[in-house]
């Protein structure tokens, strides 16, 4: 029974996150620039975290305006991405802040949000500014209009020409 419950308490403590004090990051950051061949505007964080204390399987979590994402460990020691969408009518050009939890402060940032409590005094591990210019809509005339309207000016001008010259 005793060896049970020492595997079984083992065996939590390897599941839970390790802490990360004093994090040095790298980010890295994508975000939708055209429109036209997209449906929604995509932000990707990148970032490489580097702990004073060596911790190297921190689990993350990501808040962008209210909403939480999980944070990706990638196979790489150090090296986390986060993504989300957005349509593009929602996703105005702007600085996006991306802060980064680790459990606890995670944890902390939920129950906030279930007791209706003041989510901003709760503090991030760290956070990445990310600017997105907006997503390019295409031009404003499209190329088949200006097309056919260069052929009818060219129309135009051979028959006045024509005209002209029979005259």
């Amino acid at each position: 029974m005793i060896r049970i419950a020492a595997f079984l308490t083992l065996l939590a403590a390897s599941c839970l996150g390790e802490s990360c004090t004093d994090p040095v990051i790298t980010p890295s950051a994508y975000t939708t620039s055209d429109a036209v061949i997209s449906s929604e505007s995509v932000f990707i964080v990148e970032l490489g975290l580097t702990c004073a204390n060596g911790a190297q399987t921190v689990t993350l979590y990501a808040d962008v305006n209210g909403r939480q994402f999980p944070v990706t460990r990638g196979q790489d020691v150090g090296k986390y991405q986060v993504s989300w969408s957005l349509p593009h009518k929602q996703a105005s050009s702007g600085t996006y802040q991306v802060k980064f939890f680790d459990e606890e402060s995670y944890s902390a940032l939920r129950k906030a949000q279930r007791n209706n409590e003041d989510v901003n005094a709760i503090q991030p591990l760290f956070s990445v500014n990310i600017d997105h210019r907006g997503a390019w809509n295409g031009p404003w005339v499209s190329t088949e209009v200006v097309a056919a309207l260069i052929g009818i000016l060219i129309y135009y001008l051979a028959f006045s020409a024509k005209n002209t010259i029979q005259a």
